[in-house]
């Protein structure tokens, strides 16, 4: 379990806010003997001066000498403290500072505050917590002028005892949702062993689990002593408070997702899907190769190259049509196309090569539905049967205004083929213990596995149809005796 504090030079710093034993002094911190037991801290420098070598410095560089996250760290200060080192960071925040400002009138020089990542200004909100993921303070100053195209001219850190009222206001609720361990207040209930955060998109159209299934997480998590929290991408910073991390955002590896999964990863948190997983399983030439090498049973793969001609004449001879084209990073039936002969073979590839410089050839295989295997920790979890939407050939179909899918059906993994759930937990034992869902055809009593997804849907009323809430337990059971070996150095 977490702990957070919030370090000041003196106690009636703290006084316009509600009073909080998480609040204590610089010296206070200083005389504080580091414990080995005393878990996972967070400190929160609140101190009036980062200047090198004052109280506030000290407080970030002992913070880190003791392996306490702390907020600024010292390398933030240090980059601060020199517009040569900042500047180096704002490069690549050209397109997200245009968006920003692209109605601002250009003669004015724009000053804002930035609490903990947020602003009370929308329109600059994403501006704010791109900069704190960057120089995570509590209170940034950004000064923004425009020459020739706006930039971002200077960067400060603020005291927050520098706040007239309105600001201390917006501070202290910046500060109740950057970290609520702060100012949790209402009926005391059993403190919780460990922290767990799910990482999700309030917006995604078609998330991993649905609100119902995160619910039965949470439910389950806190019956097992796991503090379970949604949080989304603008938490970033706060992942070092938690001991676990579940993605339950479709993942990607030009995504945030991939990040938040390396930075978990980094500071020693439980991390499902953790990044070699993301890395193996969103490519699909990787699994292919990955699956010939181990024989992993599987449809007949050939890759192409983007400008090699011979290659579609091959795929013509070899495989016949129909054949199935797919680019390495689908997701979800999308990027994924079947065709029928070779003027259609070429007009796709040409198509779809303006995605990748490889595509994925496989022989088509037709089923009436295709086999959902989830596995985590290399053990079979659930078994699902997905039928193709009417009239098409895959599970999902996507329309201008709508997207159609198949029914589903799930049954116990007993009740699995053999040769399905072989095939299934032989493709899973090739890329690690994680949470994995695996796609496989069965055809004249052989299974084929089609993908291995590190992001496996975990719906409420589908998924957990056999199982119920057991699915959940099994899930949470699992990331809390990862948590209990971690806490143990196992």
């Amino acid at each position: 379990m977490a702990r957070t504090i919030l370090v000041v030079d003196d106690l009636s710093d703290w006084n316009p806010y509600y009073p909080s034993d998480q609040v204590i002094t610089f010296e206070t911190y200083l005389a504080t003997e580091q414990s080995e037991s005393e878990g996972r801290v967070r400190v929160i420098n609140l101190c009036s001066s980062y200047r090198y070598l004052s109280d506030g410095y000290y407080c970030s560089l002992l913070a880190e000498a003791r392996g306490h996250h702390v907020i600024p760290s010292v390398k933030v200060l240090n980059d601060l403290g020199k517009k040569a080192l900042y500047r180096l960071q704002l490069e690549d925040l050209s397109e997200a500072l245009a968006r920003t400002v692209k109605s601002q009138n250009t003669e004015n020089e724009i000053t804002l505050l930035s609490y903990f990542g947020t602003t009370p200004d929308p329109a600059f909100q994403e501006l704010a917590r791109l900069l704190f993921e960057r120089f995570s303070c509590p209170v940034l100053e950004v000064t923004l002028n425009f020459r020739q195209q706006w930039e971002v001219t200077d960067l400060k850190a603020v005291s927050h005892r520098d706040l007239d009222e309105a600001k201390e206001t917006v501070f202290a609720e910046a500060l109740d949702k950057f970290s609520k361990k702060v100012w949790r207040k209402g009926r005391a209930r059993k403190a919780a062993r460990y922290d767990l955060a799910i990482l999700v998109n309030p917006n995604e159209e078609l998330p991993p689990s649905n609100r119902s299934a995160l619910k039965k997480f949470i439910s389950i998590g806190r019956q097992l002593g796991i503090d379970v929290e949604l949080i989304t991408q603008q938490h970033y910073v706060r992942l070092p408070e938690f001991d676990g991390l579940f993605i339950r955002e479709t993942t990607a590896i030009d995504h945030h997702t991939y990040r938040f999964s390396k930075k978990a990863e980094a500071e020693g948190l439980v991390v499902v899907d953790d990044p070699t997983s993301m890395l193996r399983c969103t490519n699909k030439v990787y699994l292919a190769d990955l699956f010939r090498t181990h024989r992993v049973p599987s449809p007949r793969t050939w890759l192409l190259h983007k400008g090699n001609a011979d290659h579609l004449d091959n795929l013509e001879v070899e495989a016949g049509f129909p054949v199935v084209i797919k680019i390495p990073d689908g997701s979800f039936s999308r990027g994924i196309v079947k065709v029928h002969n070779r003027r259609e073979l070429e007009l796709k590839v040409d198509e779809l090569f303006q995605k990748s410089a490889l595509l994925l050839a496989q022989e088509f295989l037709y089923t009436k539905f295709d086999w959902r295997i989830g596995v985590f920790d290399n053990k079979p979890l659930y078994a699902c049967r997905y039928y193709m939407v009417k009239n098409h050939w895959q599970i999902y179909r996507y329309g201008e205004s709508r997207t159609d899918t198949g029914q589903c059906d799930t049954l116990p993994t007993f009740e699995v083929p053999k040769a399905v759930l072989e095939a299934a937990l032989k493709a899973t034992q090739t890329i690690g213990n994680g949470l994995y869902g695996v796609d496989v055809k069965e055809k004249d009593g052989r299974g084929y596995v089609i993908e291995v997804n590190d992001n496996p849907n975990i719906d409420s009323g589908i998924e957990d149809k056999y199982l119920g809430e057991e699915l959940y337990r099994l899930i949470m059971t699992e990331f809390l005796r990862r948590m209990e070996n971690h806490s143990k150095g196992l």
